[in-house]
């Protein structure tokens, strides 16, 4: 059974270029245009794996919505991959201190992504 990938990002083009890149590694994506969309998605969809997240996003950011994703019992120990075009240490800190596993910044290298993704997948 494939495992399944939830991408959080308000830009569609970043969610198609992971999408792809996923699906072509055998994995089954769900995509969410930010963190509050990403929290509604969560009660109808199959159990998800790992989360990748953009930090930035409209109506509820990487950050909060790793906070709250956190706080769900199913999800604690979930991993997350935060993607992001920030590459401020405090901002990093800030992203493990909720709970990300692991920090990739945009662009990012397809090959990359997929490395962090098996390391915290498998």
């Amino acid at each position: 059974m494939s495992k399944t990938i939830l991408i959080v990002d308000d830009s569609a083009s970043i969610r198609q270029v992971v999408g792809i890149t996923l699906k072509g590694a055998g994995y089954s994506v769900i995509e969410a245009v930010d963190g509050k969309d990403a929290l509604a998605k969560l009660e109808s969809a199959p159990k998800i794996n790992l989360v990748i997240s953009d930090v930035n996003m409209p109506n509820m950011d990487g950050i909060s919505f790793l906070k709250e994703f956190k706080q769900k019992p199913a999800y604690k120990f979930t991993p997350v991959i935060m993607l992001t075009t920030e590459g401020a240490e405090a901002k990093k800190r800030e992203g493990q201190a909720a709970g990300a596993k692991a920090w990739v910044v945009k662009p990012f290298k397809p090959e990359q992504m997929l490395q962090a993704v098996s390391m915290l997948i498998n």
